[in-house]
């Protein structure tokens, strides 16, 4: 039995990452979907897309980025946020990370959102990852 389907998600994303995969398979969250949406508008993969498997099971197809030299355009994706141990911050806690260069995903009252949105709304929550 999984616990955190957030922290799957990431660890295929890594190892498909490594692997130089086009595309690495995830299983149906929608939180992970908000974590895909915003990795999607920072432009850190191409796209994804939800399939309807057997038993209503659904997974995601995600499509990975790579720069000219075939590297992976996410260097590192790490979750901070456990089931046994939940991370919160303010809107001014999140206001940048890496100099800008990375981003940090929150789950506010207003949906899953990067750093900088958050900072602008003035909103805090859980940092679920964080990604450069």
């Amino acid at each position: 039995m999984m616990n955190d389907i957030i922290a799957d998600a990431l660890t295929r994303i890594r190892n498909a990452a490594m692997r130089k995969l086009e595309v690495a398979t995830l299983l149906h969250s929608n939180t992970v979907v908000g974590v895909l949406n915003v990795l999607l508008q920072k432009e850190y993969i191409t796209g994804f897309k939800v399939i309807d498997g057997q038993n209503n099971k659904k997974t995601i197809q995600v499509e990975l980025k790579y720069d000219d030299n075939e590297k992976s355009v996410i260097n590192e994706i790490t979750r901070v946020s456990k089931p046994g141990r939940r991370v919160y911050k303010s809107a001014s806690e999140i206001k940048s990370f890496k100099n800008g260069y990375g981003t940090i995903i929150v789950s506010t009252n207003k949906g899953v959102i990067a750093n900088d949105e958050a900072y602008a709304a003035n909103v805090g929550g859980e940092v679920l990852c964080t990604v450069w």
